[in-house]
């Protein structure tokens, strides 16, 4: 990752810097700036991991996987492409965004402990409203646990939320491992 990169208007090293001032004093432009909260919203999560992984004592965490996530981050802090909602009414145009479907899976894994979201996937009908689609999570566990049980705890709430909120037909959900982390398999 090169030093002039931004999300939306703001420097990885601004966000991070509010961030540790604990968002105090609020800064509304960085609020209100929609791929700075959401690249906001990734380093708390990757920062809450980071904590996580040392709490367990989990320190093999090399920079590999630590650019992994930043890789992440930049990858899913845009909002991607807009998928249609279905609508009786032909006058309107509703959609929801790609980033706000995978904020939605960003934050489900957080519920999992020991589970960081790396990246999710959408391919399919994505333009047809009410389509078929498949998605693909993939997943970084620490080794503290069970990783299948994780894995399929994160299918199970991925799949509840996407068949009472996504505007589309999950074709197929896959949860993948990605990266294990902290130790040996359980």
């Amino acid at each position: 990752m090169t030093d002039d990169e931004h999300f939306g208007a703001f420097s990885l090293e601004a966000l991070s810097d509010y961030l540790d001032s604990h968002r105090t004093p609020v800064r509304p432009d960085i609020e209100g700036d929609p791929v700075a909260a959401a690249a906001l919203v990734r380093l708390e999560a990757l920062r809450t991991a980071s904590r996580d992984l040392l709490d367990t004592e989990a320190t093999n965490a090399d920079d590999r996987w630590i650019a992994g996530v930043l890789t992440a981050i930049r990858t899913t802090a845009h909002a991607g492409r807009d998928i249609p909602v279905p609508d009786a009414d032909p006058a309107s145009t509703l959609v929801v965004t790609e980033g706000a479907l995978r904020g939605l899976v960003r934050a489900l894994g957080d519920e999992v402990p020991g589970v960081v979201v790396r990246r999710t996937r959408f391919t399919g009908d994505l333009d047809v409203a009410g389509g078929s689609v498949d998605v693909e999570v993939s997943i970084v566990v620490t080794a503290d646990g069970p990783v299948h049980l994780r894995a399929e705890a994160l299918h199970d709430l991925v799949a509840d939320a996407f068949a009472a909120h996504a505007p589309f037909v999950v074709g197929s959900l896959v949860v993948r491992v990605a990266d294990l982390i902290g130790g040996e398999h359980p």
